[in-house]
């Protein structure tokens, strides 16, 4: 495949990327603040992040595919821009932990919530692949981030999943904002790999 189908596949993954975080976003924030879940209002978060990364690759895959191929300045200022927002949800995620855990809020359970964690699950996935795949063709180390980001929010659909769980079915409060923090090290990587 030449580059320039490369480029327009890319452009259409990171459109797809958009349009399906911008509703899952939307979706995970209401129904995480309905429910009191930080990890439910954090992978929402992440859904705008993911909105906004997506929307870089899209913008850098257009001006390629517009014009010359791009210096390397262009790629290190998206991948640099997804790695910096990623650790913004790092400090978010933290932060909103440390303070359900300290005063022992309680989240009420999520079904909308539980079944938007599975539908992640398999999009999640599927997108991850074909941008790595991509990524690998075009040489692009901030498709390659974006990618990353797609496999954490795969990660963070896993995580939140459990934590929802485990609230819905045992009512294990703390379990919400548990797993929130397991989800921490991997986003820290990935923004700080990003960034580096």
């Amino acid at each position: 495949m030449n580059r320039v189908a490369l480029l327009r596949r890319g452009i259409a993954l990171e459109g797809v990327t958009v349009g399906y975080n911008a509703l899952e976003g939307m979706v995970a924030i209401a129904a995480g603040l309905a429910a009191g879940s930080v990890a439910l209002t954090g992978f929402g978060i992440d859904s705008v992040i993911e909105v906004t990364s997506g929307a870089l690759l899209w913008w850098r895959l257009r001006a390629e595919l517009g014009s010359a191929p791009l210096g390397p300045t262009v790629e290190r200022r998206a991948s640099r821009g997804a790695g910096f927002l990623l650790l913004a949800l790092g400090v978010y995620i933290a932060t909103d932990s440390a303070r359900l855990l300290l005063t022992g809020s309680h989240p009420d359970s999520s079904r909308v919530g539980i079944a938007l964690m599975v539908a992640s699950l398999i999009v999640m996935p599927l997108l991850a692949r074909a941008k790595l795949r991509l990524a690998a063709s075009l040489g692009s180390r901030a498709l390659r981030a974006d990618a990353h980001e797609t496999i954490v929010c795969a990660w963070l659909s896993a995580t939140t999943l459990l934590g929802l769980g485990l609230n819905a079915l045992l009512g294990w409060w703390w379990a919400d904002p548990v797993a929130a923090l397991a989800m921490l090290p991997l986003i820290v990587r990935e923004g700080i790999e990003a960034i580096a």
